[in-house]
This record gives C-alpha cells, sequence and structure tokens, in this order.
C-alpha cells in the first residue's frame, strides 16, 4: 500500500474531488486550481495557528516568518515527494514529457489542492490532522529567529555590527521573455573586496543570493 494511500485512505482516493485534487490544469479543463486557493487558506489556517499555540511568546515578525518558511513552495514540494505524491498527478502530455511530476511548482500546489479536497470531503478536523501528520518534524524542529532572518538582513546586521558601510546591490544582466525572465544582481562589500553574483526569476531574488554568498565571504574574513 503506498504512503499516500495510508495517509488518505481508499475511500477518500475514490471520489471525484481527489481526481480533481491531482489533476493539472495541462490535463483537463475540471483541474486543481481552485481547489488550491482553498487548500492555501486551509492551510495557513493550521500552520498559523499552531505556531500561535506552540510559541506563545514569539513575535509577530517571528511567526509569520517561520510560517512562511513552512509553506513556500520548496517546502510543499519536499512534502509531497516525501509521499510520492507526484506518482498520482494527471498532467498533459507536454508535463509529462518535461517531467512535470518533479516540478516544484505543481507538486506544492497539488499538496495545497489535496488539503482542500481533504477539507471539502471530510472536514477542518481531518484537514488538521492530515497537515500536522506530514508537517510533523518540520513542526518540532522550527529554526530559530536569526536563522529565519533573509540574506540581505543577516548581511547587513553583520557589517553594521563590525563598523563597516552597507553593502552595494546592482543588476547586471536581465534574460528571457518577460513572462519568464532571469535577473542577475551583484552584492559588492567593497573595503572588504568581496563582489559576489545571484540569479532568479525576480530581482529580489538574485539580490538575496548573492548576500547570501558574500555573507558566507564575510564570516570567514
Amino acid at each position: 500500500m503506498s504512503k499516500l494511500k495510508t495517509l488518505l485512505g481508499s475511500e477518500l482516493m475514490a471520489t471525484e474531488t481527489f481526481t480533481r485534487a491531482i489533476t493539472h490544469r495541462s490535463a483537463d479543463g475540471k483541474h486543481n486550481e481552485r481547489m488550491e486557493f482553498l487548500g492555501d487558506s486551509v492551510l495557513g489556517l493550521i500552520i498559523t495557528t499552531e505556531l500561535y499555540k506552540k510559541i506563545p511568546r514569539a513575535s509577530e515578525g517571528y511567526l509569520s516568518r517561520l510560517r512562511a518558511s513552512l509553506v513556500n513552495e520548496n517546502a510543499l514540494a519536499g512534502i509531497s515527494a516525501e509521499f510520492a505524491l507526484g506518482d498520482f498527478l494527471r498532467l498533459g502530455p507536454g508535463e509529462l514529457k518535461s517531467g512535470g511530476f518533479r516540478r516544484k511548482s505543481i507538486l506544492a500546489d497539488a499538496l495545497e489542492a489535496l488539503i482542500g479536497c481533504i477539507y471539502l470531503e471530510q472536514g477542518l478536523e481531518a484537514a488538521y490532522t492530515f497537515v500536522l501528520t506530514v508537517f510533523g518534524e518540520r513542526l518540532k524542529n522550527l529554526p530559530s529567529e536569526d536563522d529565519l532572518k533573509d540574506p540581505k538582513s543577516r548581511l547587513q546586521e553583520f557589517l553594521q555590527s563590525r563598523g563597516h558601510d552597507l553593502p552595494e546591490y546592482n543588476l547586471i544582466d536581465v534574460q528571457g521573455e518577460a513572462h519568464r525572465q532571469m535577473f542577475t544582481a551583484e552584492c559588492i562589500v567593497p573595503k572588504l573586496n568581496i563582489r559576489t553574483q545571484g540569479t532568479s526569476g525576480s530581482r529580489r531574488k538574485a539580490e538575496q543570493e548573492a548576500a547570501g554568498l558574500a555573507f558566507q565571504q564575510v564570516t570567514i574574513k
């Protein structure tokens, strides 16, 4: 028996709601995007509630960063991979050929749709139980507030604490079509002779990547 079937049960997996939850828009007009929208809200409510109860002294900012670290695309795709959700996805021919069943965005969206499916078919309590089960270890081993600071903030605080000037960021290259551009940004710490580059699908993320690499260098100087 698959791990997913153990988690959900054959009765739920036989429903039309489940079929829709695992159907990507490339495969059928009756796809999972609306259910993903619902599941995203249900997941957010459950994770927010758990964090609120689990860490009573945490600030709003720390709780927000914790929630973001738990429900971002990478985290959701990782959870989906753990119980092989990709093996159950209904994809169109193009997505099948390009390996869509391993694509992070598709896996993350499908997990949210699945949570929406459980909520619709079995209610909030069942959705709560499922979320706590699949997020179990992640909720037990939460990162510290310092670990959750974005790379630009960590780099800035480190430099300021040692009397250095703030880093400089420049956008040095943009490639690709308007809807799928890749940005390359550099981070410069002049007095320490550090210059790093990051590339990502948004300028902000490219700067964060460059800052992360610069932080690694300044901490060993």
